[in-house]
């Protein structure tokens, strides 16, 4: 997972990263351990999130084992929470650049 690569960067400007996936709790807490996952990750397993964001892959129906599968993408938010930069993809198999990313951060933390 590149993003794990990526932590002391984000860290270095002052940028904290949380992911967010609807995959179980326990799943989570898995990946944390077996990857080395020093950033929060979030459980959003109803999908209320990936819902009120707008990102819920439509290409999965209700009854598929994928439902709740959201277009890749990072968000920045800034200290009043507020979305300051959105990076997405419409493929599953695309991860947006993290080196935009890191730039964009950079700005945001005013470096």
């Amino acid at each position: 997972m590149q993003l794990i690569d990526l932590t002391e960067q984000f860290e270095a400007i002052g940028v904290s990263i949380v992911a967010m996936t609807y995959d179980p709790v326990d799943f989570l807490k898995e990946v944390e351990l077996d990857r080395g996952v020093e950033f929060t990750l979030l459980n959003d397993e109803a999908i209320t999130h990936v819902n009120r964001l707008g990102i819920l892959n439509t290409d999965y129906a209700p009854d598929s084992r994928a439902y709740g599968v959201p277009y890749p993408g990072i968000f920045l938010i800034d200290t009043d929470g507020v979305i300051r930069y959105k990076f997405a993809e419409e493929s599953y198999r695309d991860r947006p650049d993290f080196a935009n990313v890191l730039e964009a951060a950079t700005e945001m933390a005013g470096q």
